[in-house]
């Protein structure tokens, strides 16, 4: 089927004529059903291959917990709002009986944000609360679908420079979170697709948070666990 024949049995009401319901139903079923399988394999794809950094990712994270560091997110656009998900999975944990760990998000104060990209430029608003706010040996997590933010390459930069360990999460080719080389742990979801590459970050830092308490909770116990011997 040609393209043009595509389009027009996709939306007949661009050319004069009415959609066939039935038929329209059983177009956005199968829709439904490709888009799934092309979620489940892209998942597939980018967990089987990279699991051992998102494992590194962790132990990274939970040494920073360990020195009592903290955990700084960024992101633009929708991946502002993973920002945000990730500071709140770790400051206010859903599961009964894990900690809160301290993760700040940089994306949430707005007037900071509008005077530096005022002043400044928005390449600016997430290395100037760094500054403020970091300290060698915490952690900065940064979220981009086409891992090309110039402001979060411009943190990451900043990032390296002051000792604070980094993360990221990119799609396509990893862009220039990737070619800059500031990035410790980057985890690349093989698509080119925003849809597939969001729902990927999303599973990966829930795992990573499970991950990082998985880890502090196995150290407490064997804490514990030598106290009471004591």
């Amino acid at each position: 089927m040609s393209s043009e024949s595509e389009l027009k049995g996709l939306y007949p009401f661009l050319h004069g004529k009415a959609q066939d319901p039935e038929k329209m139903n059983a177009a956005l079923l199968h829709s439904v059903a490709e888009k799934a399988r092309d979620t489940r394999e892209t998942n597939e794809r980018f967990f089987g291959d990279q699991a051992g950094i998102l494992v590194a990712a962790a132990h990274a994270l939970a040494d920073v917990y360990r020195n009592n560091g903290q955990l700084f997110s960024m992101g633009n656009g929708g991946s502002s709002c993973d920002a945000s998900h990730v500071a709140v999975e770790f400051v206010h944990p859903v599961t009964a009986g894990r900690p809160a760990l301290a993760a700040t998000n940089l994306v949430a104060d707005l007037a900071m944000i509008s005077a530096v990209g005022n002043d400044l430029g928005f390449d600016h608003v997430f290395v100037r609360q760094l500054l403020a706010h970091g300290r060698k040996g915490d952690a900065l997590i940064g979220i981009s679908t086409s891992g090309n933010s110039q402001n979060l390459v411009a943190a990451f930069a900043k990032a390296k420079e002051m000792g604070v360990h980094t993360i990221g999460l990119a799609g396509g080719d990893g862009g220039r979170m990737k070619s800059s080389g500031t990035v410790e742990h980057l985890l690349v979801v093989p698509s080119t697709s925003i849809h597939r590459i969001q729902e990927c970050h999303v599973a990966a830092y829930h795992i990573l948070w499970d991950l990082v308490h998985t880890l502090l909770a196995d150290e407490r116990g064997s804490a514990a666990a030598k106290g009471s011997v004591q």
